[in-house]
């Protein structure tokens, strides 16, 4: 396969937009084709997944799941749900202890309907709630299902109101409105004081490196790129091991297999046993299969496809 073909893991800094460091990677290795899993605000940090090549096929097929380090500012509520938009109102918020907290925080807990925040990139008739909102346009968005797997209090400051939480949840899931909506509940209102994400389509925040300088010559030191076959080792995998096979694959047919020549791992959901990995001879990806009855495998990504 021609060019980078895998995932680099970027730590996005303040004021970057996911898009920026997008563009900053396509210039650095000079490729056209270059995705980005999970877009960023620009006043979060953390975690973004980058993925190089053909390997922007794969990028629906990786772990949905996100991981957040917070902070949540309780007493203002401002237009964008965070410190950056303007403050609609400020009050006290209540003396209160953490257990009690805790106890406002479980209603979140879970498979829950939240309302994105007006500046948000969910689409309205074809357009972004964000680009409406900048036009000071009202418009209501409605609840989304998601779930929030974990909320856990870091720390709680009584005198500033600030209080530190992980959050693991689901894709699609906003901070902002978590951090909206627990303000809300306490009815002295909050918003998001700052954000970094720690984990995102299965990558690690220690796998993270500096975003690169866009210069491709000052980038000599480039980093190994991730391998899709390590990306994707929480998906059964099944290795092509005939010619032939490989044959049949790059055309697009189907294959034929039996239960015992898919490998499934400990990583493995119920939910993913029907999406396969295939692998050439040398171990390398070379593609997606869903898999039917009677062990029918059918194509769905094909890498280096023939005919």
């Amino acid at each position: 396969m021609d060019g980078p073909f895998g995932f680099l893991v970027i730590d996005k800094p303040q004021c970057f937009t996911s898009h920026d460091c997008v563009n900053r990677i396509r210039k650095v290795f000079r490729i056209k084709r270059v995705g980005h899993g999970g877009t960023l605000d620009p006043a979060v940090t953390g975690v973004l997944p980058i993925a190089l090549g053909q390997a922007t096929r794969l990028l629906p097929y990786l772990p949905s799941d996100k991981k957040y380090t917070g902070v949540i500012q309780l007493g203002k509520r401002t237009t964008t749900d965070d410190l950056e938009g303007e403050i609609i109102s400020s009050e006290d918020w209540p003396r209160i202890e953490q257990s009690s907290l805790e106890k406002h925080l479980e209603q979140f807990r879970g498979p829950i309907q939240q309302c994105p925040p007006q500046v948000s990139s969910v689409h309205i008739s074809g357009e972004r709630a964000y680009q409406k909102a900048r036009r000071g346009e009202q418009f209501d968005l409605p609840a989304r299902a998601v779930t929030i797997h974990e909320i856990r209090i870091l720390n709680w400051n009584q005198n500033t109101g600030e209080i530190e939480v992980n959050v693991h949840c689901s894709t699609g899931t906003y901070i902002r409105a978590l951090a909206r909506d627990l303000g809300n509940s306490l009815g002295c209102g909050g918003c998001l004081a700052r954000l970094h994400r720690t984990q995102a389509l299965g990558f690690k925040a220690e796998q993270a490196i500096p975003l690169p300088r866009s210069s491709h010559n000052d980038f000599y030191d480039q980093p190994s790129i991730i391998a899709p076959a390590i990306a994707l080792s929480h998906l059964p995998r099944f290795q092509i091991t005939k010619e032939e096979d490989l044959v049949f694959w790059r055309t697009g047919r189907q294959l034929t297999t039996n239960a015992n020549q898919i490998q499934y791992t400990s990583q493995t959901q119920m939910s993913d046993k029907k999406v396969i990995v295939v692998l050439d001879l040398s171990e390398n990806v070379i593609g997606i299969a869903s898999l039917h009855e009677k062990n029918v495998l059918q194509p769905k990504v094909v890498f280096n496809a023939m005919g």
